[in-house]
Order: structure tokens, then sequence, then C-alpha cells
């Protein structure tokens, strides 16, 4: 049941029961501060009406005035009608006696010879009782002491005490239905943020994203809450953005190469040909089916990326990999295009990463492809290396013309080219080069970045030189990986 309350029941409830218990608590305590306090005063007056006897019987001293004293004992009562005595004699008799109260015998029997300041109650029919004993010496010689017994009527302190405690129920079942009323407003109105974070997240979904929770609104401590709300929403946003600017392009990009592939097949099955020209279709449409197989495979390069499994892949079969090697050998596989395109090609400087060696090649391939293609002739495109503080760093620069900022920020994201019609024109790579660089630099731990200014363009790598400085080197976002046994341009 307690599972199925909503919170500001619980709130309410625990209200209502706290304060009961406290108020509870307080009245037990009134109770006994009460009773106390009218046994003390009672005690007060039975200790004077004792002092009074005792003096009187102390004086006593011939059978004589034995007998005046007991006219002065009843004149002591006179106007207390609340107070009751009884005398024993030195053989136990009853010397004097209020009418109809009868006195336990067995206080009177062990009654002190000196005040002792303890009181006795007893109940008699519906009245209730409470005295003092004490046996007092006469003057008369050979005389056994006397008993002498006072007690006090309490049925108005009893009668005051109920009716005291029944109004501090009363007060008490008030209370707690006040406190419960109360406490019910105070939770309502405390929860009302909750409640209108409630509201603004149902209002959430894939098409409105872009709604945050109020946080100037709520208290601070749900402030916190709401922030982490909406840095997930935030989060959720740009992935959906992503995985549906991925879909777009996606279909856009597959959709080139099926279509001249439909279209190449169509007119060789327009009428009859030699097998020549078969052969010919045969040749173009396998281009184009080794365009779309690399980029199939591209993206299912990124998609690995995604789940960490070339992070893992890395950290079980990462090696040493002498960068300036690897970078001796792709230009070797350059050369060719670089003679073509009246490029140069220099390396500086020489340092060694941690990794896997094919993905490392294919991360500088990717960005040495892009370099020599927008480099101007008798251009040269420039690859330093270098280590500092654990890391290795590669530099790739080349001249040509600036990339303005607004393309910067997006040159490593999935089929973004800042040029999109010089490649519908050539027909070249497949817009996943510099994404799958930045996922393979990511996947080692490392950094890779961008800049262009004054008719240079810089790519700058950083990655860890041995496993234990890898872990230093998180980045903040991971775009995809892959795994190539060939160099492939952007």
């Amino acid at each position: 049941m307690m599972a199925r309350l909503t919170l500001t029941a619980r709130l309410t409830l625990l209200f209502a029961v706290g304060s009961s218990i406290v108020l509870l608590i307080l009245g037990w305590l009134t109770g006994i501060a009460i009773d106390r306090h009218f046994e003390q005063q009672d005690l007060d007056t039975l200790a004077g009406k004792m002092q009074l006897a005792q003096h009187a019987i102390a004086r006593v001293n011939s059978q004589q005035e034995f007998d005046v004293l007991k006219s002065q004992l009843n004149d002591a009562l006179i106007g207390h009608h609340d107070l009751v005595v009884q005398v024993l004699g030195p053989n136990g008799d009853v010397l004097l006696a209020s009418a109809g109260v009868d006195f336990p015998r067995e206080w009177l029997v062990h009654a002190p010879s000196t005040p002792a300041g303890k009181l006795f109650q007893w109940s008699q029919g519906e009245r209730s009782y409470r005295g003092v004993a004490l046996t007092i010496s006469t003057a008369i010689p050979n005389w056994q002491p006397l008993v002498v017994a006072v007690a006090v009527d309490i049925a108005h302190h009893t009668e005051f005490t109920h009716s005291l405690m029944r109004a501090l129920w009363v007060f008490v079942a008030s209370a707690a239905l006040a406190t419960g009323v109360l406490g019910w407003l105070a939770a309502s109105r405390g929860l009302a943020p909750l409640r209108a974070m409630r509201d603004k997240a149902s209002a959430v979904t894939a098409h409105r994203l872009n709604q945050r929770l109020p946080v100037d609104a709520v208290p601070p401590e749900l402030a916190e809450l709401a922030t982490s709300l909406n840095e997930m929403l935030a989060r959720l946003e740009d992935a959906f953005r992503r995985l549906s600017d991925f879909s777009s392009d996606i279909a856009h990009e597959l959709r080139t190469p099926v279509s001249n592939l439909m279209t190449e097949t169509h007119v060789a099955l327009s009428r009859p040909r030699d097998a020549a020209s078969y052969r010919a279709t045969l040749e173009s449409n396998a281009e184009e089916y080794e365009r779309l197989a690399r980029m199939i495979s591209d993206m299912l390069l990124l998609a690995k990326a995604e789940y960490g499994q070339m992070k893992d892949w890395i950290i079980e079969h990462g090696e040493s990999v002498h960068l300036a090697q690897e970078v001796r050998d792709l230009f070797e596989f350059y050369e060719a295009l670089a003679e073509e395109n009246g490029v140069h090609l220099e390396l500086q400087g020489a340092c060694s990463a941690w990794g896997d060696r094919l993905m490392l090649r294919r991360a500088i391939s990717n960005l040495l492809s892009n370099a020599l293609r927008y480099t101007p002739r008798a251009g040269t495109v420039v690859v330093r290396l270098s280590e500092s503080d654990g890391l290795s760093s590669l530099t790739v620069e080349n001249p040509g013309p600036t990339i303005p900022e607004h393309h910067r920020a997006r040159l490593f994201e999935r089929f973004y080219r800042a040029d999109p019609s010089r490649q519908q024109a050539t027909g070249e790579g497949t817009g996943l080069g510099l994404a799958i660089t930045q996922a393979i630099v990511h996947a080692h731990q490392g950094q890779v970045s961008a800049s262009s200014e004054e008719g240079k363009t810089c790519f700058v790598i950083q990655l860890p030189q041995d496993p234990a400085s890898s872990e230093v080197r998180t980045d903040e976002s991971r775009q995809g990986q892959g795994v190539s046994n060939s160099p492939e341009d952007l």
C-alpha cells in the first residue's frame, strides 16, 4: 500500500504522524508534571497539618490534656473539608477518626517516627486519598507513642487531570488533522516544480527534443536535477540530429551509385550489343560497386567505432608504431599522384605512437590524400613529426585556399564537404575520410584538429606514446573508427 502512495501523500502522512507523536509525548510529560505538582502541593499541605498535630501531641503531659487534644485536632480541620485524620492509641485502638474514611492499616502500623516526606495513596469507593503517617510521642510518662495519619481527598485533582487530558487528546487530534492539512498544502506547493518538470518532460518527443526544463523557477535542490536533465536532452537532441543527418546522407550518397548502375544496366539491355560493349558496361558497373563497397565498409567501420569495438581492439593488439616509416611508405604510395599534380612531399622529424599500425596508416593516408587534392602545382606538402610529454604529434601542412571558419568547424562531420559541387563533378571520395581519421585518433585516445589561415591548411594529430599515457587522452566525442588494409582518400 505504501508503495502506491504519492509523494504528497507520504509527506502529508509523515507530517501528521510526526506531529502527533511529538504532541503525545508532550501531553504525557505535561500529565506527569501536573501529577507531581499536585503531589508536592498535597505533601506541603499535609506536612503543615502534621507539624501542627506533632506540636500539639508533644505538649500533652496528662490524660486530661490528651482528652482536650481530640477537640484541638478537630478544630484544626475546620475549613478543610478535603482533609481527614486518624489517631491510633498505644494499643492500636482508634482514638480519633474522620467519618467515612478507613486508612490502610499497613501504612499505620509501619508509620515512621520522623517525617519521611513520602505519601501513600489509596482509593475507597469512588474517591481517592493521599496521605502521610507519623509516630509521635507524648509527654505523658510511660505512654506509648501515638500514630497520627492525615490524608487529603484528591478527587478534584483527579477530575482536573482527567479534564486536562481529555482536552489534550482533543487538541492532539485537532493538531494532527491541522498538521496533515498544512503538510498536504506544503507538500503540494513544494512539489509543484516537480509537476511542472513532469509536464515539460511529457512534452518532449522525437520531434520536440528542443524542450528544456525550467531551471530558474525551481528550488535550488531541484536546479541540479533540471540542469542534468537539460544536458541529457541536449545530448539526445544532438545525437538524434546527427542520426537523422547521417541517415539522410547515407540515402543521398547511396542513391547516386545505385542510379548510375541502374541507368547503365538499362542502357546496356535496351538493345543487343557486342561483347566489348557489355564488357565496358560491366567494368563501369564494377567501379560503382567498388565505390559502394568502400562506402559501406566505411559506414560499418564508423558504426563499430560508436560501440567502442576499435578501442578494445587497440588495447588488446596495440603496438609501438614508427610514424616516420609509415609516412615514408605512404609517400611511396602517393609518389605517382604527387608527380602528376606537380606537388612535392617532405618529411621532418621522427617519433613513435602506440596503437594499431594499419589504422594509423589509414588516418595519415586520409590527411595526405586530402592535402594532395587541394595543394596547387609546385606546392609542398610537409609532414612534421615531434614528441613531447609522452605525446607524439603529426602535422600535415599544405598550401591552398583558406578554409572559412564555418567550414572548419564541420570538417570532421560525416559526408560533409566544403564544396559539394566539386564532389559531384569529380565523383571522388565518399565524404567519410576526415570522419574516419577523427574516429581512429579518438579510438587511440588522441586528438585531431584543423586550422587554416594565410593560404595554409594544417591538420594536427596527437597520440599517446604508450598504453599508460593513453588513458589521459580521452576526448570529448567519438565519431567512428574502422580498419582498412589499404590507403584511402577523402
